[in-house]
């Protein structure tokens, strides 16, 4: 029996297809062992989504084949559909696999080991293509899984190299989406989080929607109908969002949607409207804040996240001011900071300002430390109210066991130790940093 090892880098959805991945090799009978055991076959997923991320997945290949010089390292994904001929270059890596050939991995790799294969799989995602499938029946979690259907982005933000590393949007069939769900809820998973590279552009290849010009995305509302009336499926949760997908319609259909988490990332990326459009956003931050208000109007204390981007060339101590203000004005649940990367064939690579990373990581200390007082805030709202969990694990605080669970907001809390992959209500009684504590 051959055995395959695996690593993921970058986001959920590298980590649902390398599920899928993992999930494939093992029909053919391959011993999964982890990647830092002796395998013949080596997976890296790779990301691009900064620089960081590509100096990982160099890493984690050169790392794989170190681990056993005579094994298949097999480097797939976004750094190498952007950069096929560096990856090529890397004396590490035997086969290239770029997206949108992921569902044939375990053919490509067989091929390669009787001598019959090419090393390299990586098309023209510039041009429209169709959604390649890959389903999963289960994931590392225990209670949760995340559920990709979509892919690719048409945005071409100026700082973001993922639409050349994804392609341009395309949808998942619903068939797939409903068969997926069912086989998830049968194996005992109570909560899937729907997630892609755009999700708001969900529908948009199928039906000619067009969410960005402030049409009703009601595609997506479909798909997510459909998961939440799955029988066993308790909870469906929603990825990242783009404001304009944020029409009074959709926001009041998903609030009939019973199972649906109140907890929404929608994208910001600077709380300043001159960077917004040097970033090539499409909204301004006074329609961010109105929907914000919207989704507040439709439910009661729901978690709002966002993602912010300090450091944006030629990013003025002004505009970040006008960042930080905006933030303290929309009080959001969190906020994830990154600094700026640039990033070679994007359009913010050429621009003038470039900043220093000092300067990056200046302004990204500031907005966390914001961002921590008013993640407490949030959560010390619970003090003293009963909120339901699913629980998942369990961790040892202070010589104390508990069970940790999420409740619909994605709020951390800690409760007596009960089973796992349960809802359970539990009485939260103090908030700290970043976790609830909760009896029963």
């Amino acid at each position: 029996m051959k055995k395959v090892a695996f690593h993921n880098l970058g986001c959920k959805v590298n980590s649902y297809e390398l599920d899928g991945i993992s999930q494939m090799f093992q029909k053919r009978g391959y011993e999964i062992v982890d990647f830092a055991q002796k395998a013949d076959v080596y997976i890296v997923n790779t990301c691009t989504v900064t620089n960081i991320a590509d100096r990982k997945s160099r890493q984690m290949l050169s790392r794989a084949k170190r681990l056993n010089p005579e094994a298949v390292v097999v480097a797939a994904g976004c750094y190498v559909q952007n950069d096929p001929e560096g990856a090529a270059l890397n004396p590490s890596v035997d086969i290239i696999v770029g997206n949108n050939h992921k569902a044939s991995i375990v053919d490509i790799v067989e091929d390669y080991i009787a001598g019959n294969g090419e090393d390299c799989f990586v098309s023209d995602l510039s041009k429209p293509c169709e959604y390649e499938n890959i389903s999963i029946s289960e994931t590392a979690g225990h209670t949760r899984a995340f559920m990709k259907i979509q892919d690719g982005c048409n945005q071409f933000c100026s700082y973001c190299a993922i639409p050349l590393a994804r392609g341009r949007a395309r949808s998942r069939d619903m068939d797939q989406i409903k068969a997926e769900a069912a086989e998830l809820a049968k194996n005992g998973y109570k909560e899937i989080v729907v997630t892609g590279i755009h999700l708001s552009s969900f529908g948009i290849d199928i039906y000619n929607i067009l969410a960005d010009k402030g049409e009703t995305n009601t595609a997506l509302l479909d798909a997510v109908e459909a998961i939440a009336n799955t029988d066993g499926i308790e909870r469906v949760r929603l990825g990242s969002l783009e404001p304009r997908l944020l029409t009074e319609e959709f926001v009041k259909r998903l609030s009939g949607i019973g199972k649906l988490c109140p907890h929404f990332h929608i994208s910001l990326q600077s709380g300043s409207d001159s960077v917004l459009r040097r970033m090539n956003r499409h909204y301004t931050t006074a329609e961010f804040e109105e929907k914000v208000a919207l989704i507040r109007r439709y439910f009661e204390h729901p978690a709002i996240t966002t993602d912010i981007i300090t450091g944006f060339p030629g990013e003025t101590e002004e505009e970040f001011e006008e960042t930080r203000a905006f933030l303290n004005k929309v009080n959001l649940y969190e906020c994830h900071v990154f600094k700026y990367s640039r990033r070679r064939g994007t359009v913010a690579d050429k621009m003038k300002g470039q900043l220093t990373d000092a300067v990056k990581s200046e302004r990204s200390d500031i907005l966390i430390a914001e961002s921590d007082i008013r993640k407490h805030d949030f959560m010390s709202y619970y003090v003293g109210k009963r909120v339901k969990i699913l629980t998942e694990d369990e961790e040892t605080l202070d010589g104390v066991t508990y069970t940790v669970g999420y409740t619909p907001e994605y709020v951390r809390v800690l409760g007596p130790v009960t089973e796992s992959g349960k809802i359970t209500e539990i009485l939260c009684f103090e908030a700290g940093c970043d976790t609830i504590i909760g009896k029963l």
